[in-house]
């Protein structure tokens, strides 16, 4: 149910529809433990379209477990990662072609656009890190 409301509330954002009621449903959920459930979901899907197209996804995920995020961004956050890793699409890419890539686009762009003061360098660090992890980039001190 979360999800269908959150996804519902990034798509009304986006059309400038009032949320107010759809928002009342989700302040008590525990973004911490979605954001764990989002991890082990984002790490194949990292693996499968690699390096460049997962930092985003990174970077709205530590952006949304940051207790400091309000509860609205984090809500955008979690439908924009769901909405982009999900094989189901508004508009399908695989019958659309190029058109079928704009709705995943938008939710991308729509919120980068509302969090991204948020990306601290810290957060970036901590993105950069996990990226090396997983695509096995080791780096080697020189003296």
């Amino acid at each position: 149910m979360t999800t269908i409301v959150c996804l519902t509330i990034l798509v009304y954002c986006i059309m400038g529809k009032d949320i107010r009621s759809l928002l009342e449903k989700v302040k008590d959920v525990d973004w911490k433990g979605r954001g764990e459930e989002l991890m082990a979901k984002i790490k194949p899907y990292a693996q499968t379209v690699g390096r460049t197209t997962a930092k985003p996804l990174l970077q709205f995920y530590y952006v949304m477990v940051d207790e400091s995020t309000p509860t609205l961004d984090k809500v955008l956050i979690y439908a924009a990662i769901l909405y982009i890793i999900s094989p189901v699409s508004l508009i399908p890419s695989s019958v659309y072609k190029l058109l079928g890539v704009l709705d995943e686009g938008a939710a991308i762009i729509y919120v980068y656009k509302k969090v991204k003061e948020r990306i601290t360098p810290e957060i970036d660090l901590k993105v950069e890190s996990v990226l090396d992890e997983w695509f096995g980039i080791k780096y080697e001190l020189v003296e």
